[in-house]
């Protein structure tokens, strides 16, 4: 039987965390407050907010799971504490999205969505996910207590498919799924996983560096998925991954303030800027590269009166 387990956390936000494009299956529910969704292995939850105080729909025994998941043993205020004085802009990025936390996900679920979040939106990136989910994953039952007390409008819900039950995929049935040329790189990976040449339970134990090496040596995953992989799938905290909107946050806020030749490389360029201001950080620089997506996705943006890809990403939330 299902509890209401009660927590008090501080820099902790349901909100933020959903939204903050480092997981995929943490969804809202309809109605008053601000109760969420989540998916993660073979597990399900729901979860309320009200203030710093947030209501666990679980076990005693499943609690634990989800106390690792969300990271809630880390003391995020250190890290909220470390922006340093003269950056204004990280200063106000922390306080925009101090609710965050780096999620401990599952490393294989997040190698194939980070594949598959190459040039896509978040709404796209969600339901790619949860159709591999519904057509190669296990379907399970959520607790009969917990659907009647939410309304759930379903009484299943599907795992994130295994390397082997994926592999039963050909690559007409990936593209079939409207994954486009991402579904050359899952179906080779799925390969990989299923010969023993990705070994999962040896990335775990790899360093960062070690790591960033052992998943670049893999069809399709390039530097920046190796790094999501790392930061979300290994807690690799120091993991900072660069994409287009880092980029853009590198070029404007902190390009202007910087000596560099002119003749560097826009991708040279974004990874010495990166180096240059967010290695003071050390261990940690990927919490402060949340912080900064969050805030230009939602708060810069809206100021500048630039929103690209802003009204798809909030529409998949609302």
């Amino acid at each position: 039987m299902c509890l209401m387990i009660n927590r008090i956390l501080h820099h902790f936000d349901l909100r933020q965390l959903a939204d903050s494009g480092q997981c995929f299956r943490m969804c809202p529910l309809p109605g008053p407050g601000q109760c969420y969704t989540v998916i993660s292995g073979r597990h399900f939850l729901v979860l309320c907010q009200d203030g710093e105080s947030v209501s666990f729909s679980c076990t005693e025994q499943e609690f634990p799971y989800w106390e690792t998941y969300f990271d809630l043993q880390t003391d995020y205020a250190a890290f909220v504490n470390a922006a340093a004085d003269d950056d204004l802009y990280l200063q106000k990025a922390v306080r925009f999205g101090s609710g965050i936390r780096i999620l401990r996900q599952e490393l294989w679920e997040m190698i194939i969505t980070f594949l598959i979040s190459q040039q896509k939106t978040i709404p796209n990136i969600r339901a790619l996910v949860e159709s591999l989910c519904l057509h190669y994953g296990n379907r399970c039952p959520i607790p009969e207590d917990t659907a009647v007390s939410f309304g759930l409008p379903d009484s299943v819900f599907y795992t994130f498919p295994t390397p082997e039950q994926l592999s039963r995929a050909s690559l007409d049935d990936l593209q079939e799924l409207k994954l486009g040329y991402r579904a050359k790189y899952i179906k080779r990976v799925c390969e990989s996983a299923c010969a023993g040449e990705l070994d999962l339970a040896l990335l775990k134990e790899l360093d960062y560096p070690h790591a960033m090496k052992y998943l670049t040596g893999f069809y399709g995953i390039g530097e920046k998925v190796a790094n999501c992989v790392c930061l979300f799938g290994l807690h690799q905290i120091e993991a900072f991954p660069v994409d287009t909107w880092i980029q853009k946050i590198l070029l404007r806020e902190y390009a202007p303030k910087t000596c560099y030749s002119s003749s560097v490389p826009r991708s040279g360029l974004c990874k010495f800027l990166a180096g240059e201001y967010f290695s003071r950080y050390q261990g940690f620089a990927g919490v402060m590269q949340q912080y900064i997506f969050y805030y230009e996705r939602f708060a810069a943006s809206d100021i500048s009166g630039n929103d690209d890809g802003i009204y798809c990403f909030r529409q998949d939330m609302t």
